[in-house]
Formats: structure tokens, C-alpha cells, sequence
């Protein structure tokens, strides 16, 4: 399917790990790496970003923050593409399944006062904190996060219908990768995925990669959402674009990149972020879904950008076909070309 034509708005990703081997999770981040990733993003039409920090200590998180910090003083562009910081975990589920790739080592109860010294190390950068709503004090970290404005997202959870409406009644305004970072199996009913789908008070992030969730699913959680409470993003990894083969990683250990994109953790079928870009995956929602090119295209830009505040004053990217895949021809940021002519 050909892109888009024309000018289009730029790509707003809210959950971005690394992308062509830059790791935002590797102990030695520095802001140069931040600065390196944000220019690679530019040429996959990505305009803003929040650069995603994973469980682990608090030194190395609050560490990684600092490098942010300073990767935004190394220019006006650079500061305007990384819009905050999204910290997933490490108050999430210890479970199996649940937990996803995070490191069980790291996960410990939600804490305000460390979310303070998030704060305090970040610049004031925390946009968006991953909880699981039925961890030990939760309730409390979602007030106090509103009221430090910082948006909460549910995500690598295995809470019950009441965790969830408690966790929306103190604030909490999105989940985090919907359908994904939970228990591989289910009850048919009650499940929290249900509940956060008729939770009105949330706008759901998607991974439309086409390994996270398969095209009829997707569909219907759109539907159940609505697109204007649904949110495209790529979670892509340090792996995305790699070729297939195991890798060592910093986030999952050993990680195999299937011929078919998916990132798994070596022998098993759990994933480990995404190898795609926010524009693969608007690619593909776009063959794959019955909603039109126009639609999916906000859920990835207008929508996330409402979240962070509003629309980036002269972002915009425009597309071209590259074999089957999709390519930003020329993308700018703040109304200055950054990639392309």
C-alpha cells in the first residue's frame, strides 16, 4: 500500500526504549547517545518522544534521567523532540508473564519519594510512570503522581476490575501497551484487559507491530476504545532494525531477532520490545485494520501530542515508498528540515 501524500503531522512516540542499537537502558547511557537517538528517529518521521526507562535500580534509573537532562541543552530541536521521559516500571507486577522482560531483581512497592527524586534528577522531564494498579500503594502513588503532574499508565499488571476503577478514581489516564505485559492466559470474564477497555477515564497504547497484537484484536480494542482514546505506539528496542540472529541486551538478556521482525527472549515466546518503528507500525495498522490512513495517522500523531500537551508548532513529515516499506522522504522539527530536502 503506498503512504500517505503530502505534508503530514509528525510522529509522537510515548514508548521508546532505543532504536538501531542506541540502548536508553544500558548502564553508561550519556547524553550524546540520547542526542544520536533522537536524530535517528527523525529519519523514520519521528518528531517527539519520550525516551522510555525500564526496572532497574534507582541509580541507574536516576542516572539515565540525568543524561536526558543534558542531551536537551545540546540544542533548541533537540530539546523540542525529547518531550519528557516515560518511566515503565519498576512498580509493576512480580508475576510471571506479567512482568514481561523486566528484571524481577529490580521490581519493588510504588514509592512517592522516589518519584520525587525521579523528578528532582529528570529536570522536572517525568511525563509518564508505568504502574501495576494492585501493587501495595498504589492508590496513594497515583495521587501523588497527578499532583506532581505526572501522567500514570497501567501496565504490566495483573490487578482485578476494582484496581483498575480505584487507580482511574486517583488519575491515572492511560494503559500502557494494552494487551501486552499481561498473564499469557485469562479468564474468558472478568479480566482487567476488559476493564480497562469500558474504563473510559483511560486512553489505551497499542504496539501495532504486528507480533504484539494480531490485526483482529487490535481491531477491537480500537473499536472498544474508540480511536480518539487510542494511542499508536512503537516500544521499539535497541534491536529494531538488527538482523535476525541472539543478542546479548542489556534489557531481557539474550534476545533473538526473528526473520520476521519479532523480538523474543532466547527460547522462549515472550516478547522483548519491538523491532519496528512508530512508522512500520502505522504501516502496517494501515494494510491490516479497517480504519482509514487518516485515522491511524492521528491515533500516532495528533492524539499522543494532545497527551504531551498539544501539537509540535512546525512538525511535519513526508513520505515515501521504499519497496514495501514506508520512509520519511523529508521530516521537520519545529519548522526547520532535520532529515531529507
Amino acid at each position: 500500500m503506498p503512504p500517505p501524500s503530502g505534508r503530514l503531522p509528525g510522529l509522537v512516540d510515548l514508548q521508546v526504549n532505543g532504536f538501531r542499537g542506541i540502548d536508553l537502558n544500558r548502564d553508561d547511557l550519556a547524553a550524546d547517545d540520547v542526542v544520536a537517538l533522537t536524530r535517528e528517529l527523525w529519519t523514520a518521521g519521528v518528531t517527539r518522544y519520550l525516551p522510555t526507562l525500564i526496572t532497574g535500580s534507582e541509580a541507574r534509573l536516576t542516572a539515565a534521567m540525568r543524561a536526558v537532562a543534558a542531551a536537551r541543552r545540546a540544542g533548541p530541536l533537540i530539546a523540542h523532540s525529547v518531550a519528557g521521559i516515560h518511566v515503565e516500571g519498576p512498580h509493576l507486577s512480580a508475576a510471571d508473564g506479567a512482568r514481561g522482560a523486566h528484571d524481577p531483581a529490580w521490581i519493588r512497592p510504588p514509592d512517592p519519594a522516589e518519584l520525587d527524586r525521579w523528578i528532582d534528577a529528570s529536570e522536572g522531564l517525568v511525563r509518564v510512570v508505568t504502574v501495576a494498579p494492585e501493587t501495595d500503594g498504589a492508590a496513594a502513588y497515583v495521587a501523588h503522581a497527578v499532583r506532581r503532574g505526572v501522567a500514570v499508565s497501567l501496565g504490566h499488571a495483573a490487578p482485578d476490575a476494582a484496581d483498575i476503577r480505584a487507580a482511574a478514581g486517583h488519575g491515572a489516564t492511560l494503559s500502557t501497551h494494552l494487551g501486552n505485559g499481561c498473564a499469557p492466559v485469562l479468564p474468558r470474564h472478568p479480566n482487567h484487559l476488559w476493564a480497562q477497555l469500558a474504563e473510559d477515564r483511560l486512553t489505551a497504547m497499542f504496539i501495532a507491530d504486528g507480533h504484539h497484537l494480531p490485526a483482529d484484536t487490535l481491531t477491537a480494542m480500537i473499536r472498544a476504545k474508540t480511536p480518539e482514546r487510542s494511542v499508536l505506539v512503537s516500544d521499539a528496542a535497541p534491536l529494531a532494525g538488527a538482523p535476525p540472529g541472539t543478542y546479548e541486551t542489556s534489557v531481557g538478556g539474550r534476545v533473538t531477532v526473528e526473520p520476521g521482525g519479532a523480538l523474543r527472549l532466547a527460547g522462549t515466546s515472550l516478547l522483548a520490545g519491538s523491532g519496528a518503528s512508530l512508522l512500520d507500525c502505522v504501516r502496517w495498522a494501515t494494510e491490516h485494520l479497517p480504519f482509514d490512513a487518516a485515522t491511524l495517522w492521528a491515533m500516532a500523531s495528533a492524539t499522543p501530542a494532545r497527551l504531551l500537551g498539544g501539537p509540535g508548532a512546525g512538525d511535519g513529515v513526508v513520505l515515501e515508498a521504499d519497496g514495501d516499506a514506508w520512509a520519511a522522504a523529508r521530516t521537520e522539527v519545529a519548522g526547520r528540515v532535520v532529515h531529507g530536502g
